[in-house]
């Protein structure tokens, strides 16, 4: 079992920048892939961003690409999520996830966080 918490959300103006970051509990987050998603009003959660548990891969949406940046900390059970030149159409839910097996590229995963809300103001 693993339980994840994000944090890091708010408002910010559009060009700024955010982190978000992930606390995973348990002793064996390093063997888990981790990946953020986001979720508007009214569409359906989307992927974001992933990074594999071995070999520290990325993967990203083109709609992020060369602005967010994803990165973990296995001493600190703690995956991150740089956002920059943040865009009014960023605003969503940002979720956090793990998967012991797959690279969360897709909402089939085997854990989700709660959550935390990230809003882009023009």
């Amino acid at each position: 079992q693993v339980q994840l918490v994000e944090s890091g959300g708010g408002l910010v103006q559009a060009g700024g920048s955010l982190r978000l970051s992930c606390a995973a509990s348990g002793r064996t987050f390093s063997t888990y892939n981790m990946g953020w998603f986001r979720q508007a009003p009214g569409k359906e959660r989307e992927f974001v961003a992933a990074i594999t548990r071995s070999t520290g891969s990325t993967y990203y949406a083109d709609s992020v690409k060369a602005r967010f940046t994803i990165s973990r900390d296995n001493a600190k059970n703690t995956v991150y999520l740089q956002m920059n030149d943040l865009k009014p159409e960023d605003t969503a839910v940002y979720y956090c996830a793990a998967d012991a097996q797959r690279i969360p590229t897709t909402t089939l995963v085997d854990y989700w966080g709660q959550g935390t809300q990230v809003t882009v103001s023009s």
